[in-house]
Parts: structure tokens; sequence; C-alpha cells
């Protein structure tokens, strides 16, 4: 199976940005139209789709359905992942209606163990879980406050939930190019049988290169964010690279 590269669709006010290490204040608007964004990515060849709602994160509960619910019309039969202000069951299941494959819930997750069990349980195999860290802590709230929670320690808890995979995210990286925390999602991988998709640092193809070396130790995807919205990355190329590394 060939590395999943999954471009990422940031929302704020109905729009597509991208942020610098999570700060509202620091966006970059890419495009008022999402759903074209998305569109794009899929004839491009995207074999999934990760979206993220950075109001909702905010806010606490979903704020930009309007774009999600266009966006999920465009991708078609093409898997879409969604996150940011996901707490409660309701909104899960809404989501999950409207043609969401997969909800990502992350500071939830910290913060009410019992919420992720009983999603889990609810909706097997549509549940990823976010690890947002930063020198081995994990953060929540939209990676404002640091918790005292280890990261392998909070992933193994999760596994045993029952969560479809993880989505690990090295904050101190996110939207700043300086390449992937491999030391540290390889060591992730290896510590849990679950798959876990990078995020945050990938600034070129040298980074989607190192990725496709330890797939095989349970690295399943990366997020592509700035470096493609930017034209540091050429996603063609990127998945041509990927797939060359399929068995």
């Amino acid at each position: 199976m060939a590395l999943q590269l999954i471009p990422a669709i940031d929302l704020k006010d109905g729009r597509c940005v991208r942020l610098r290490q999570g700060d509202l204040a620091d966006a970059t608007i890419f495009s008022d139209q999402p759903a074209a964004m998305a569109s794009q990515w899929i004839t491009q060849g995207a074999r999934r789709l990760h979206v993220v709602d950075l109001n909702g994160a905010v806010a606490g509960r979903p704020k930009n359905e309007l774009a999600l619910r266009e966006i999920i019309k465009a991708a078609g039969d093409i898997p879409v992942q969604v996150g940011g202000g996901i707490r409660d069951l309701e909104t899960i299941e809404r989501m999950l209606d409207d043609g969401v494959s997969y909800v990502v819930i992350g500071t939830a997750a910290v913060k009410n163990p019992g919420l992720l069990k009983d999603a889990c349980a609810a909706f097997m195999g549509h549940i990823i879980v976010s690890i947002d860290a930063k020198d081995g802590r994990v953060a929540t709230d939209g990676w404002s406050k640091l918790s005292g929670h280890e990261v392998v320690d909070l992933a193994q808890k999760f596994e045993d939930d029952g969560v479809e995979a993880i989505l690990y995210t090295d904050i101190g990286r996110d939207g700043m190019l300086t390449g992937v925390n491999l030391e540290a999602t390889v060591r992730l991988a290896q510590s849990v049988r679950i798959p876990i998709i990078a995020s945050g640092g990938v600034a070129g193809i040298d980074d989607i290169r190192q990725l496709c070396a330890v797939e095989q130790e349970g690295v399943m995807g990366a997020i592509l964010g700035r470096a493609l919205y930017e034209g540091r990355l050429d996603f063609v190329q990127a998945l041509s690279l990927a797939d060359s590394f399929a068995p």
C-alpha cells in the first residue's frame, strides 16, 4: 500500500486558509471557494481529503458546515476526514450522515475520554483521534494549552478504545515548512498497532521520500498543507513518488 498523501483544506470564515503553528491571527487566505480547492486536488489524484474547521476548534462546535457540505459534494466518492470543534456524539452522527467518512476528535478525546470510547463503539471504523504535541506533551484547545499527558501513553489508551487511526501533529513544525518530525512519528507508530497519519512540517519532496521509507513502520499517510498551497511541493509528482514505493 502506498503512503496516502492527503491535501488539507483548513476552513476559517468559509475560506480556505493556512495557519502558522495554529495561530488564527496568522492566517493566509488561499481560496474563497473551498469546494473548488477540493475539486482541484481530486483532479490531480487525491484519494482522501483532510478538512479542519478552525473556527470550530476554537468555538468547541462546528462553524463552517456549509463549506464542509459543499466540499463533500465536490469530493463525490473520495473519502473526507473532518476535525475541529467536534465534542459530542450528536455532531459526529450529523457529520457522518452528511457524508463525512472519518471524524477526527482531538481536544475532546483528551478532556472527555468517555466520549471517544462511546464514539468508537457507536461509529466503529469512522473515528480518527488527533494527537497534537509539542516536546512530547499533548496540546489541547486549538493548541493553546499543553496537558500533562505523554504522547505514547495516550496513543496506547486510544488504541484500546478502538480508534481507526491516529493523526499526529508536531505543532512546533506545523505551517513552518521545517520538515516532518520523523523520529517522533516513527517512535509513535512503533508503539501502537493502528496506523499513524503524519502532520505538520512537510516542506517538499524530500519529506515525502522520508515518509515513504517508514511507511512499513505503520505510517499510513501524511497531511499536506502549506507546501502544496505555496507551490513548494508538486502534488502529482509527490503521488507518483509515493506510488513508486508501493510493493
